[in-house]
This record gives structure tokens, sequence and C-alpha cells, in this order.
């Protein structure tokens, strides 16, 4: 009767493991947002692709993606599921020469087109955080960023 007792408690012990590993599924899925769909615009070739970057705060990078630009519209799209409901910016980087970087000429100058959310306005450094921020809730949200060239 002991080893029927051990069993039982054995079965007893790995349901409780398994409803709460159902919970905290739940849990989790319960705190996801809504689709971010990234729309970027303006690029002046096809050439490379595009870098996207989610970042919940200007350190913290949550879903970075590659995607091929489109050459008959010169855009590029993607989608992001399964973020956290929450503020983040995103950073578009149009890597024309596939090096994984944003690349600078001679004098400090970005030879490559790069934006952010919210599009702030182009100058020398990047902007800060707060101006590239956004709320993603349940519902989806969808932005668009303009790429910005240097000469």
């Amino acid at each position: 009767m002991v080893k029927g007792h051990k069993r039982i408690a054995l079965l007893l012990v790995f349901c409780c493991a398994i409803l709460a590993m159902c919970a905290t599924h739940s849990e989790a899925q319960a705190a996801h947002a809504g689709k971010l769909i990234v729309k970027v615009t303006g690029f002046h070739s096809t050439d490379g692709n595009l870098l996207l970057q989610v970042r919940s705060d200007p350190n913290t990078v949550v879903a970075a993606r590659t995607i091929e630009i489109d050459a008959k519209t010169m855009t590029a799209e993607t989608t992001f599921e399964g973020l956290a409901e929450g503020t983040y910016g995103v950073f578009a980087l149009h890597d024309a020469n596939k090096n994984g970087q944003l690349d600078f000429d001679g004098v400090g100058m970005p030879v490559e087109g790069y934006g952010h959310s919210n599009n702030p306005a182009k100058r020398e450094g990047p902007p800060d955080f707060n101006e590239t921020k956004f709320a993603l809730g349940k519902a989806d949200v969808t932005i668009e960023i303009q790429l910005i060239y240097w000469p």
C-alpha cells in the first residue's frame, strides 16, 4: 500500500507541475500585446537589406530582424508578434553593404539610411529614446519609418 501512495503522490506532484506550467503559459499569453507592423519607406536603392531592432529602452533590444527590400515598391515591411504590452522604440538601418552596422564616412557622417519610430528630425547624433517610443497594447499597431540619408 505504501508503494501505491508514493505513486499517487508522484502523480499529484506531476499534475501540479503541469498545471503550474499551463498557468504560467496562460499568464504569459495574456501579457502579450497585439502585432507590431513596421513599414519602412524612403530607400535610395535596393542594395543590401533592412535591419530592424525593437527596443524596450535605449540599451535593450527585445526583437531584431533582417528583411529584404521590395524592389518594386522600394519599401520593406514586417510584423513582430509575441511582444509584451509596453513601451517600445524601433530603429531601422538600410544596411546597403550587408555588414550588420551603420557605416560612416571620414568625417563621421552616416553613409547608409537609418530611421526611428516617430520619425524624429534629422540631426547629428541619435535621438533620445523618449522621442522614438510608442505604446503597444492589445490592439495591433502599425508604424511607418521614413529613412534618413545624408548627402
